[in-house]
C-alpha cells in the first residue's frame, strides 16, 4: 500500500460522498452540493489518496493560531487500521502548530478510537443540534 498525502487538495463532491459511505460516516451523502460548501467553507483539508483513489480525509476549521474544530475525519472501510487516520491527524496537527489547539466530536462508534492515537477525552463541551 502507497499511500500519500496532500494539503489543500479539495476531492469532488462524489468522491467525498463514497469515501463518507464508505467509511460509515454520518453525513448528508445524499446531498452533493452540500457536501461540496462543507469543503468549499473549510479552511483546513488533509487527503490520503492510494493512486487516484481517494481513501481518507481530515477536514477542518482553524484560526492557526488558537484553535482548530477537526470537523471530519473519515478512512474508507478497507484502509482503516493501517495507520492512516492517525497520519490525517498528525499532519492535521502539524499544519496547525503547537500553539493551536485541535477539537473534535466523536461519532459514537469511534469514541474508544481518538484515546489511541494520543487524544484527550473532554467533558465541558455543549452543543445547539442542526435542524437537518
Amino acid at each position: 500500500m502507497n499511500i500519500t498525502y496532500q494539503t489543500g487538495t479539495i476531492p469532488s463532491a462524489q468522491q467525498i460522498i463514497e469515501l463518507y459511505d464508505s467509511a460509515g460516516l454520518k453525513r448528508p451523502t445524499h446531498d452533493a452540493e452540500r457536501i461540496a460548501k462543507m469543503y468549499q467553507n473549510s479552511n483546513l483539508v488533509v487527503t490520503a489518496w492510494d493512486g487516484e483513489k481517494l481513501v481518507g480525509v481530515s477536514r477542518a476549521l482553524t484560526d492557526y493560531c488558537y484553535s482548530c474544530y477537526l470537523s471530519d475525519l473519515a478512512v474508507t472501510k478497507d484502509y482503516q487500521k493501517e495507520g492512516v487516520g492517525k497520519k490525517l491527524v498528525q499532519l492535521t496537527k502539524d499544519a496547525i502548530g503547537d500553539e493551536t489547539m485541535l477539537l473534535l466530536l466523536s461519532a459514537p462508534a469511534a469514541m474508544e478510537y481518538y484515546p489511541k492515537i494520543g487524544m484527550e477525552t473532554v467533558h465541558n463541551g455543549f452543543i445547539i443540534h442542526r435542524v437537518k
